[in-house]
This record gives C-alpha cells, structure tokens and sequence, in this order.
C-alpha cells in the first residue's frame, strides 16, 4: 500500500460515520496531511450541514499549515452552490496545494468540474487512488445518480427447510425465524438506509411498524404496495412514527399524513414504475423486507444490489417457500444460533 493509499483508506473508514444520516448527500471521509502526520479530518456532517472537506479545514490548528498539506478525500469536491457553498473553492481560499481523490463524482453538478476549478486555481490533483474501494463506499449514491433509482437491498429471514413464513398462524403479528441478536442488527440497518418496503399481504398478516427500536437511530421511510387499498389507517405503518408512502392502483385523495403514488399493478415493468416513483421522492436506498411476492418481484426484474438472507434453526416443514435467486456470496457469518448470508447481484 502506497502513501496515498493510506490515507484514502483512512478517509473511507471515518466516513463510515455519516452512514444513515448525510442522505441525499454522500457520505464522504476527508483527511489533511502535513509531513506525513495527520493534522485534519472530516466527514459529511448531516444533510444540510458541513461537507467532509469543511469539517477537516476546520479541524486543523494551525491554518497556515494548510499551504503545505495534502487534502485527501474519497469523492470530488462539489464546485456548484447547494446547501452549502462549493468545498473546491475552500480548498482553493485555503491555497492547498495538492488534492488526492479517490473517484470522480459523476453527478452532472459536479462531474469533472471541481477538478477542473481546483487544476485551474493551480492546485495539483491526483484522482484515481483506491477508486473502486471508494465507488464500493458511495454506492447507494452511484446508484441514484446514475441509474436514476434506489441502491435496492433485499432482506429476509428463512427456516433450516427454506421458508420465510408458515401458511397459517393465530394472530396478526411476526412469527420470529431469528434470533434477538439478528433482529437487533436488522434494525441497525434500517438506520443505515432511507426507506423500507413491504407489501400488503406483509402488513396484513403481521402488522409491521418497521421502525428502528433496538437500535438509536433515525426511522426509515415507509414504502407500502397496496394496490386495491386494502389497508387502514389503524394499520401500525400508519402511525405518526414515520413518514409513509403508499404506492397504488387505485385513485384515492390524499390523506393528511401519507401519500398515495398511484401505477399499474398489472404490467411487467411494476418494479421499474416503483423505482422510478422512489427516484422521484429523492429516495436513495431502500431495504425490502417482505413478503415473498414482493422480494420475487424485484428479483425477477432484476433489480436489486443486495441480498442479506439470514437462516434460522426453526423448521415449519411447510410454509411460505424463501425466493429464488441468484447473486455472488461475499460473506457469511454465524450470528449466535443464525447464519447470515451476504450476496451482491453481478
């Protein structure tokens, strides 16, 4: 590992701590090195805030050192004016002389721009370090920006005999395949994405809140198939907890507390019209929790990222049967008495 390398991958590991909370921002890492020692870090403050690059500026003590450092950062500095002003032209006040980039920021506000004011300011600009590792890191970002929908994680719990739910059960509420702890880490991940979708026969037969209750964090978004409305307002996904998108097929006026997206149910690009209506609220990522007709749904059309599959030591012998896929396993780990599988879709 080079020295460059070293410290992209140190802007990486500290903006692991903006996951959940800078979106639609990226959450970008920053480091500032004067001869060879960190002298400033920084990672994107929440939406609305400071961007990496303004928080490690003004994590460093003594800023006349800034004229003889290197400013390393994960992902272009913005050169347009939004929230904030632009971090190229900080960089530029500052008289940094050099900027390492891990990859290039392809969104048309930036793309190749805030190199471009940076080189024309005379800065010297490496771009290209640990790029991958960095496009890995930002791609629920990628992933809106250039495939005008949401980073899509699929996510189920299945039996040791491959089902996800029994055909029966007494009451309108989960019957639990996992453990306390994968359940806990469920919803740690509900903090890390913006919203979580389910469909009608989910919330009928179990009667979800899907919010963040094991976990300190931020609710996510709400997003309910409800094609025929067959849902109420006493229903827990309705409660004031969280917002809550309804997508449907029938007109209906708008509530005071969700909104309704109306489509076709009935049409093979069902998927492709959900994602669209989710690129339009600005919806960067999204885990899909159930049930089985809705997970199909998205694997079959091909739209997904990820699959997180936990398998549990209960067996129902008949039940629900867990979707078919098939995607590239890049971890499993045993969580207690759970295995939990990770696959990419390539």
């Amino acid at each position: 590992m080079n020295i460059h390398e070293k410290y992209i991958k140190r802007c990486i590991e500290i903006a692991k701590n903006g996951l959940g909370t800078t979106r639609p921002n990226p959450m970008v890492g920053c480091v500032i090195v004067y001869n060879n020692t960190i002298i400033g870090e920084g990672y994107t403050s929440a939406y609305g805030s400071n961007h990496a690059e303004v928080n490690a500026i003004r994590s460093v003590t003594n800023k006349e050192l800034l004229k003889q450092s290197t400013l390393y950062v994960t992902l272009e500095p913005c050169s347009h004016y939004g929230k904030t002003p632009p971090c190229s032209d900080l960089i530029i006040a500052h008289d940094i002389p050099h900027v390492v980039i891990g990859c290039i920021d392809d969104n048309e506000k930036v793309a190749g721009k805030g190199i471009k004011k940076l080189t024309g300011a005379g800065c010297e600009v490496t771009v290209g370090v640990l790029e991958q590792d960095c496009k890995n890191h930002h791609k629920r970002f990628f992933t809106f920006h250039k495939k005008k929908r949401p980073y899509i994680i699929l996510k189920w719990a299945e039996t040791i005999d491959g089902f996800i739910a029994p055909l029966t059960k007494s009451e309108n509420k989960p019957v639990w395949i996992t453990n306390n702890y994968s359940r806990q880490l469920v919803h740690k991940w509900r903090t890390e994405e913006q919203a979580i979708l389910v469909g009608t026969n989910t919330v009928l037969k179990d009667n979800p809140r899907l919010t963040v209750r094991d976990w300190t964090g931020k609710n996510p978004i709400r997003i309910v198939l409800d094609s025929n409305l067959k849902l109420s307002e006493a229903h827990a996904v309705f409660n004031d907890e969280a917002k809550t998108i309804v997508i449907t097929d029938k007109a209906t006026s708008f509530s005071k507390s969700n909104i309704y997206e109306e489509v076709v149910f009935y049409e093979a690009n069902l998927a492709h019209e959900i994602c669209t209506i989710l690129f339009e609220q600005q919806i960067n990522s999204v885990i899909i929790e159930g049930g089985a007709k809705t997970l199909q749904l998205f694997i079959d059309t091909n739209l997904w990222d990820e699959a997180r599959v936990f398998s549990g030591a209960a067996s129902f012998k008949e039940g629900v049967k867990a979707p078919h896929f098939s995607g590239q396993l890049i971890s499993e780990k045993n969580i207690a008495t759970d295995i939990l599988k990770m696959y990419s879709n390539d």
